[in-house]
């Protein structure tokens, strides 16, 4: 694979964290803690071959659904990785940025990110876009109302998505970057996330080499 075609945009929605924890009789944060270590090797994969920017999917609008157990405890494992990972993140080069809205997340949650995002706001090697309390419908809600939508996306300097994908089999987008994905070329495979690592990626960037994208032309 040449540089050429490495996407300059990968969007990730982490998948099977849950279904992992649960084939072996372990409660669903379990499948979460192993998460947080494939996001980190992939975005070692992704920083080896060059992406400039990486989107996940940490935290959707409709995750708040979700029994109230589950939901704190996702709050408080992103505010923990936050403060752990962020001088890892600075050592490489990475700029966390968070993308979604901010009610009802807590002040305690929000402090985090921004202490992240400043720590590492002059890098420039990869930026990692943290989807947090995101939905693409609320986005593009949130743009609407306030003018021109390509002006007022959540971080409109964003690129479109070159490559999603998706894990654990499903074969959906669950609201997320719609805006950013109309030309998105989409990857979907049946390995569950903590199953998910650098060479996973690999091989999903060599099927998006692979490609041919036409963008509605000949």
């Amino acid at each position: 694979m040449t540089s050429a075609e490495v996407p300059a945009h990968v969007a990730i929605i982490m998948d099977g964290n849950g279904r992992w924890a649960e084939s072996r009789g372990l409660p669903r944060s379990k499948g979460h803690e192993m998460g947080e270590k494939a996001l980190f090797d992939v975005v070692e994969g992704a920083l080896e071959k060059g992406i400039r920017y990486l989107s996940v999917y940490a935290f959707s609008t409709e995750n708040w659904s979700r029994p109230e157990e589950e939901v704190d405890f996702l709050l408080g494992f992103n505010r923990k990785l936050l403060r752990q990972r962020r001088d890892d993140m600075n050592e490489r080069g990475v700029r966390i940025r968070r993308i979604g809205r901010r009610e009802p997340v807590p002040d305690e949650v929000l402090d985090e990110f921004t202490a992240a995002e400043e720590a590492t706001a002059n890098n420039t090697r990869m930026d990692l876009m943290v989807c947090f309390n995101y939905g693409g419908r609320a986005e593009l809600e949130d743009a609407a109302a306030r003018g021109s939508i390509p002006e007022h996306l959540y971080a409109p300097d964003l690129p479109d998505v070159d490559l999603l994908i998706r894990t654990s089999g499903e074969k959906r987008l669950s609201n997320f970057l719609l805006w950013q994905s109309a030309y998105a070329e989409l990857y979907f495979t049946e390995t569950l996330w903590p199953y998910f690592d650098r060479h996973a990626l690999w091989a999903a960037l060599e099927d998006y080499a692979a490609r041919h994208r036409r963008f509605g032309s000949l």
